[in-house]
Parts: C-alpha cells; structure tokens; sequence
C-alpha cells in the first residue's frame, strides 16, 4: 500500500444549452466506474457542491471549482465531458491548478436528428484541448470509449499510476547514508541539479549516527530487537551466522527504520560495501530488501539517481509489489536475449522464489527471484539533461549463483545493451514485477526538466 493515497479532483464539463438529463445521465454511469478503479489508493473530489448536479458549465463559478480542488490539495485533475462542454470553462479550470489533467468524453451513440441535438463530445474535445495546451497546459488522454469500456478502465488506472509517480518527486527527500564508493564515480550525482530542477533534496546521515542508533536499540529496545530477529530466523537459513552478527543485522534494520522518517526522507542512498562492513564485519544487504519490503526504497552504493528510480518505480504499482535494484551483470550463456540481474543480496524476501530455500552468508541473501513479468527503469543524466528509460520483459531459468538474482528477457537484448552503453545510464537498474512503461513514459511526459528515452532509439554498436 502506498502512504498516501492520490487525490483527484473530478470535474465534468457540459455545454450550458445542451441536455442537462443527458449530461447527468453520463455523469452518473462514469463516477459508478471510477469509484470503483483502485479506491484503496485513490481518493475522488467532486463538485457536487458547486454546481448543479455537479457538472460545470459556468465560467463564473470556475474560481470556486480551482479553490475548492487547492484546499483539498489534489495532485490531479479528471475533466470528464458529458457533452460538446464548454472549452473556456475546461481550460480554465485546468490552467489555474497547474496539475497533470486526464481528459475523456464517452463515444456518442448517434448522430443529431430533426428530434434531438446529440452530445458532439468528441468535437468539444477537439476544441478544449486545444485551448489548454495553449494555455499550457499538460494533459494525457483516453480515447473517445464509453465507460463501461476496458479502454476507459484501464486507461483510468494508467492514470493513477502516472500520477503517483509524479506525486513520487514532490517535496522528495532522499537520505544519503556514508559517502558514495571512492571506486565508483558512475554513480555521482548532481544534488544542485536535483534540487533546482525538481525540488529533491539529499540529507546527509553519518554512519556514525545510524551505529549509534544500533546501539541504543540494543540497550533500550530489546523486545523490539528480539521480535525483529525471530522475523528474520524464520525467513531465511541463518545457519552460516553467529548470533552476534545476526543481532547487528536487526538492529540496523530497526535502525535506518527509524532514522530515514526522522528525518523527513522516504528513500535512501546506502554506503553499503564498505563503511558497513568495516564497522559491522557483515554488509547489510538481506536488510536493505527488508527496508524495501516495508515501503523504503533503499539503493546500494550511494547511487543518488538510483534512489529517485526507486521511488518512481515504488510509487507506479501504486504499493502492489516491491521493487529491487540490481546490476545489469552478464549475458544469459545459453539465451542471447536475457541478461543476469544480479546483486550481493538486497532483493526483497517478498520478491522470492516461492519454492527455494533462502539463506544468509554474511548479512547477504542468497535466493533466486520468482518469474513473472518485469519493468526495469533508470533515471540518470549527463551534463544536467535528465531522462528515464525503462524495458519490458520476463524472469527467466538460467544457471544459479552467488547473492540474489534472476535472468530476464527482453525481445532485444542488443539494443538495451546499446542504450546503456551510450548512455546516460550505468549498470543498475531498478526493476518491478508487471508492465509499467507506458505509464512512465506518460509520467515523464507531462513532468518539467526530464525527458523519456525510448530504449529502441540512440546509436547502436558497429
């Protein structure tokens, strides 16, 4: 489940001198639908309050419609069309909120007759955006379906994943805990450009504090301690252990538990292989999956950019899966287009293969992941230029090894490679089980200062 839910403001739109009945009687069939799309992580604000039977019609109560969606602080804007509507009052509405807009009329069932005006939605449509994009504002669409249509439904929820990967950035704040490895200036971020561009800030946390913390949990809070480490005996193997070392492990869990909300971040960035382990003799890894689990992204070796992909991909399956961070390591020896996503072992345990027998060897996991469906995504930058690439693909069987990992495959391996290899990618990548690069290709669309990367596009090897 995320934190909190996203909150859309529904507005629909109708032309003044057209059917009210009618437009009333479209209104009543869509709000059925969308109240039922996802209520667990969405919630709806109407203007049923407004206007008559909810439905804006009247440029002079446009101010009353932008104050009432402010002050109930919606991150979105559905401006459905019961009929031709009114593009003034549309883009009006959608101009002053300066929110990501979702835009949809239902397909009329007929033509006008010498009886009956029809409800010409698409033509008003045609007309609204226009003049919303002129007042620049940004929009995603679904095409002109009924809403009893799967289109609607899905086109619908697609929106409400986009939304709450765009919500993901707002008043962002990553932890960044330790310094980043002396060996890897790949993952050197611009903590300047974050901040000015989309408002993310980095805070700095010393090793020393979260050591500190470890040990006032072991002095202070021993039921809690102890609890946390029943939970991890009875997920893995921790034969190969001492109980010494198993106990840091709880209590650098419970540690970094407490400090990353302390300090008003919901992600961070881990100096994971060496501060750790020089102070702890284990790195912490089966941990940061665990920090994962309970909905705190945590990216290994201090990879700034790598904690922002974390975030968006948490934040676009709505809480419905964890996510994982992984190295892009080597080809699959026997399948030219599956790669090893591997890393030391910081996979979430609820991403496992249900059939195998996990296990600890020096606070890492040892499990090969489920099969399934997966999205992997970057967001990195060169020179100040951001962008998000992502790829769809599937967990596959392939030779077992060190650490957690599994193989995926993707319909062509080849240019992936060259995507990242020309960059501005390195080798980690955050992946999710489902197909979610649609809705971050939409997300990056309609946010300021990043653009998308489509995976098939950019130089290719001689």
């Amino acid at each position: 489940m995320l934190a909190e839910k996203v909150k859309i403001g529904v507005v629909p739109i109708r032309r003044s001198f057209l059917s009210m009945q009618e437009a009333l009687r479209q209104k009543q069939i869509f709000t059925e639908v969308i109240k039922n799309i996802r209520p667990e992580a969405v919630s709806l604000v109407d203007i049923d309050d407004l206007c008559e039977n909810g439905i804006l019609s009247d440029t002079a109560l446009v101010d009353r419609v932008v104050e009432k969606m402010k002050a109930n602080q919606v991150h979105a804007l559905f401006l459905p069309f019961c009929d031709f509507g009114e593009e003034v009052v549309a883009a009006r509405v959608a101009a002053a909120l300066k929110l990501p807009v979702l835009v949809w009329g239902a397909r009329d069932e007929r033509p006008n007759s010498d009886a009956a005006r029809g409800r010409d939605t698409q033509c008003g449509i045609f007309a609204a955006t226009k003049s919303m994009a002129r007042l620049g504002v940004k929009y995603s669409y679904i095409y002109n379906v009924p809403a009893s249509s799967d289109d609607f439904k899905n086109g619908f929820e697609k929106f409400i994943r986009v939304v709450s990967v765009i919500k993901s950035m707002k008043g962002l704040k990553i932890a960044q805990i330790g310094q980043r490895p002396a060996a890897f200036m790949s993952v050197t971020a611009g903590e300047a450009a974050l901040a000015e561009k989309f408002g993310i800030e980095i805070v700095p946390l010393g090793v020393n504090t979260v050591l500190k913390r470890m040990e006032d949990i072991k002095n202070t809070q021993k039921t809690r301690l102890e609890a946390c480490l029943q939970d991890l005996k009875s997920k893995v193997d921790t034969s190969k252990m001492t109980e010494e070392r198993l106990v840091s492990m709880a209590a650098f869990k419970l540690a970094l538990g407490e400090l990353i909300p302390e300090m008003g971040c919901r992600s961070a960035a881990l100096e994971c292989w060496s501060a750790f382990p020089a102070a702890l003799g284990i790195t912490p890894c089966f941990m940061i999956g665990e920090l994962i689990d309970e909905g705190i992204p945590v990216s290994c070796e201090t990879d700034i950019n790598g904690a922002v992909t974390s975030v968006m991909m948490q934040a676009v399956t709505l809480g419905d899966s964890a996510s994982f961070f992984a190295d892009l390591t080597i080809r699959h020896p026997e399948n030219d287009n599956a790669e090893l996503l591997w890393h030391c072992g910081p996979f979430p345990y609820s991403l496992r293969e249900p059939s195998c027998s996990p296990f600890l060897v020096d606070g890492r996991g040892r499990f090969p992941l489920k099969q399934g469906e997966i999205t992997l995504a970057r967001f990195d930058d060169i020179n100040g230029r951001y962008t998000v690439v992502a790829v769809e693909g599937r967990s596959v069987e392939g030779p077992a090894t060190t650490g957690t990992y599994t193989y995926f495959e993707t319909e062509n391996w080849k240019r992936v490679e060259e995507k990242f290899v020309f960059g501005p990618y390195i080798h980690h990548v955050v992946g999710t089980y489902g197909k979610y690069a649609e809705c971050l290709k939409e997300a990056v669309r309609l946010m300021d200062h990043v653009e998308w990367d489509d995976v098939n596009s950019g130089p290719t090897s001689l």
